[in-house]
């Protein structure tokens, strides 16, 4: 599925070690992408601005720009600062505007979300989500994080969701104290791929299947799945992100971990018989994040 109309798109994903600039119409009609480093605002924001000034000089008129970008962001479209990254530990990002400087610069419909619920819109529009008007797309890498989608749209309110910073139920005995700066011992601080590497001494991509590591991670993760499953009440949780490639057993061990601790409290289908289908893969795979950049820019368009 293109966008709605055809519409050539312009996509940025800001990330914390590389920035994804994307062009085309969908995930079957990528016309360009270039990848650049994550430095300082000036230069990274001035790079990604050269690359997307190459694009139209070559007359590639694309009609919208979407940007999804670490966070946290300012998403209040009553405030001075919507569209600015807000207080961030990305060193030297705090207070910097995104949405802003590229609306004025190519006087385009531009739009702004996280890159995890930039992540989820993708995963509705051409992904395993479509169809499913109430669902969540989990990242779980350098940090954690949950597009909450309900009724077909974004959840966000005063600000947006940041799920990666609850707190979780330590399995008995666990005294790891977390990685987090601002909590410890929260969700991203036990389950990341930098609480990986740290309680266990190396990187999560050199750990076995079988390995005790694996068990906290889980854990928490199935704490997730059941904050999740008794706030919003999804009808699929989709996970990604480079701690849950190439790791299938995680996904059994958060599935058995959630009916667990649920213990029959919740009777419905999905969280029932029908697990193996309610935790799941993204349909999108790594493409998830470039493509969550492309479906905010569609997103600024109306429909047909």
């Amino acid at each position: 599925m293109q966008d709605p109309a055809g519409h050539l798109l312009a996509g940025i994903e800001l990330g914390g070690t590389k920035c994804i600039c994307v062009l085309g119409t969908g995930p079957a009609d990528i016309r360009a992408q270039r990848d650049l480093p994550t430095h300082d605002p000036a230069g990274t924001l001035a790079a990604i601005e050269s690359v997307l000034d190459g694009w139209r000089a070559h007359a590639a008129d694309f009609v919208a720009i979407g940007l999804a970008a670490f966070g946290p962001l300012n998403l209040r479209r009553d405030s001075p600062r919507f569209g600015w990254v807000s207080r961030t530990v990305k060193v030297g990002w705090s207070d910097t505007e995104l949405l802003g400087r590229f609306a004025r610069r190519y006087g385009l419909p531009t739009g702004i979300d996280t890159d995890v619920n930039a992540a989820a819109r993708a995963e509705g529009r051409w992904g395993g989500a479509q169809g499913l008007a109430d669902f969540v797309y989990v990242t779980v890498g350098t940090g954690i994080g949950a597009g909450v989608i309900v009724n077909g749209g974004v959840v966000s309110g005063a600000n947006h969701t940041e799920l990666g910073h609850i707190r979780t139920v330590r399995l008995p005995g666990d005294d790891f104290p977390g990685v987090c700066p601002f909590h410890g011992d929260c969700l991203e601080g036990l389950a990341s791929g930098p609480a990986i590497a740290a309680r266990a001494g190396r990187p999560a991509a050199a750990l076995p299947a079988d390995d005790p590591a694996w068990m906290p991670v889980a854990h928490a993760l199935c704490q997730l799945c059941q904050t999740l499953v008794l706030s919003v009440g999804p009808r699929r949780i989709f996970f990604g992100g480079g701690v849950m490639t190439g790791q299938p057993q995680l996904f059994g061990m958060i599935r058995h971990g959630l009916q667990h601790s649920l213990n029959g409290y919740v009777d419905t289908a999905e969280v029932g018989g029908q697990i193996d289908r309610f935790i799941v893969p993204s349909d999108l795979g790594a493409a998830v994040g470039p493509l969550g950049a492309l479906a905010v820019a569609a997103d600024q368009l109306p429909r047909p």
